[in-house]
């Protein structure tokens, strides 16, 4: 059974993203999900010093090795001023220096959701252009604009927009 992590990237106790990642998740067969919740790995704020004095953090380390065993991944990501949250850039940081190809080249589903009506393009535009370089092998992205009024009682209601997302998670399913 392939596993697949999902990872919503914001501290929010309610975080939409990490909704529609785990979402978005259930929608394949046949897998066994990891769910990530950023409250769970807290980390010192990246430092070459930091690292130099204390070695890369414990939390760091055990996100590696559940990224280093997964088969594949689903993240939406949270925008924060127009860029990745505070959280998940830290985390994104420290592992990078623990594996520069911190997404192993393995398939990604790569989305963003935000109750406005750009759905965290931003963001989305800017770890597109990013991830590859880092060992992201994209297979697809979604933006959901207007998020509590396209995702109601559990799922999305846009017939467009779960349209487009059923079609990534069977090109996701077939990348695995």
């Amino acid at each position: 059974m392939k596993n697949i992590i999902t990872i919503g990237g914001s501290t929010s106790k309610k975080s939409i993203n990490k909704v529609l990642a785990e979402y978005s998740g259930e929608l394949l067969s046949n897998v066994e999900l990891t769910k990530i919740d950023l409250n769970d790995y807290e980390m010192p704020l990246f430092s070459v010093d930091v690292e130099a004095e204390n070695g890369f953090p414990k939390k760091a380390q055990e996100l590696n090795n559940l990224i280093e065993g997964a088969d594949g991944f689903i993240i939406s990501l949270a925008e924060h001023n127009g860029a990745y949250s505070a959280a998940f850039k830290n985390a994104y940081d420290w592992l990078s220096r623990i594996n520069g190809k911190v997404w192993r080249d393995k398939p990604m589903l790569l989305m963003a959701t935000s109750p406005g009506a750009r759905g965290g393009q931003t963001v989305l535009e800017i770890a597109l252009g990013r991830f590859p370089y880092m060992g992201g092998n994209i297979i697809g992205s979604l933006s959901v604009p207007s998020f509590f009024d396209n995702f109601k009682e559990g799922e999305l209601v846009d017939v467009d927009l779960k349209e487009n997302l059923l079609k990534l998670v069977e090109d996701f399913d077939k990348a695995l």
